[in-house]
């Protein structure tokens, strides 16, 4: 997918968020958004996806030369989040299976697989609400990677996460989005290190 931000700008009332943004997401890129706390990091990213309009300037997203319109936007990414909330009554098979229905997992994987490899096998007939806050984000970032969208959005991924929990998400990236277009939101280079190009959005009010 590719992203094409034109003099982009966000503002809330009389603040601008960021202005005079142009830039193009080209696919298959792994770019970083950075700048401290409350700099617009997600912000942008929720422009990025969609979900918030700009202010002025315009966003345009195309897959194989056809333009998306925003509302249709989600059908082509993932994103795992801090502020994205699990349905915390499922278990963790469950919530897999439900999320399936809406996105299809990447090819040749199946949830037990994935649980595998996150480690939450011996928990995966457990109801989410009873894990820990690093199991929980674990489940985040396996319904986001291992789902089969061109553009991975992620917003401070490691968030909860212990040391093995840092591996196992460099070892998410490595092994199963090589050909995806990411965007990583993030003022923590372990986050975003693998990224080639990075935007400092404090650059840009």
């Amino acid at each position: 997918m590719l992203i094409e931000l034109s003099d982009a700008g966000k503002r809330f009332n009389r603040e601008w968020i960021f202005r005079g943004i142009h830039y193009r997401f080209e696919p298959g890129k792994k770019i970083a958004l950075t700048g401290p706390n409350g700099s617009g990091k997600s912000t942008l990213l929720q422009v990025l996806a969609g979900s918030m309009n700009l202010s002025e300037g315009n966003i345009n997203w195309t897959i194989h030369q056809q333009s998306i319109e925003a509302d249709r936007v989600f059908k082509y990414l993932s994103i795992a989040a801090p502020y994205l909330e699990l349905i915390e009554e499922m278990t963790a098979v469950e919530f897999l299976n439900f999320h399936r229905s809406f996105k299809p997992l990447l090819n040749n994987i199946s949830i037990e697989e994935i649980l595998q490899i996150i480690g939450l096998e011996k928990a995966s007939q457990k109801q989410i609400r009873y894990f820990s806050s690093g199991m929980k984000q674990r489940i985040k970032l396996a319904q986001a990677i291992f789902s089969d969208c061109p553009l991975l959005l992620l917003d401070e991924p490691c968030t909860n996460l212990d040391e093995n929990g840092y591996i196992l998400y460099r070892h998410l990236i490595d092994t199963y989005t090589k050909d995806k277009t990411i965007i990583v939101s993030s003022n923590d280079v372990n986050e975003y290190g693998f990224c080639t190009d990075k935007i400092y959005v404090p650059d840009h009010k």
